[in-house]
């Protein structure tokens, strides 16, 4: 039976709600749980030409199995100017030490971006794509 991770409503609402709309200033693409502020929330300083995303991991797979944290391998976020066609790709290691993850990923040119995420399991199975969130980077 092939094993593949579900993507559940919560999952993608989480990642949804989750862009958050960083300001100002440019930088590389940087690292994933960055410094942690009150209430256990991810803080980043205002940064144009950037978008910090946050999403919850997977809790089962397609076939309604649990999947535990220690399966999941990485994060795939895919993101471009043109939501059909994803062009940029980070990879974010790491996926089994955090239910909650955020990751900022800098220098995006003025216009509008578009961003997904897929999970790898530890034996290379991918998950469906999240639903698509935007966000406009202004001049």
């Amino acid at each position: 039976m092939k094993r593949v991770i579900k993507v559940s409503k919560a999952w993608i609402a989480a990642f949804s709600m989750g862009v958050l709309l960083a300001g100002c200033g440019g930088g590389s693409d940087s690292g994933s749980q960055g410094p942690v502020g009150s209430n256990n929330e991810t803080v980043y300083p205002e940064v144009e030409n950037a978008a910090v995303l946050s999403w919850s991991a997977p809790e089962s797979r397609v076939n309604g199995d649990r999947i535990p944290m220690g399966e999941l391998n990485k994060y795939i976020i895919q993101y471009g100017k043109d939501a059909e066609k994803l062009d940029h790709k980070v990879v974010v290691e790491g996926a089994q030490d955090y239910a909650q993850m955020t990751h900022k990923v800098d220098n995006l040119d003025a216009g509008v971006w578009y961003f997904t995420i897929l999970v790898e399991d530890s034996n290379g199975l991918l998950s469906a794509p999240s639903a698509i969130v935007n966000k406009e980077i202004k001049s």
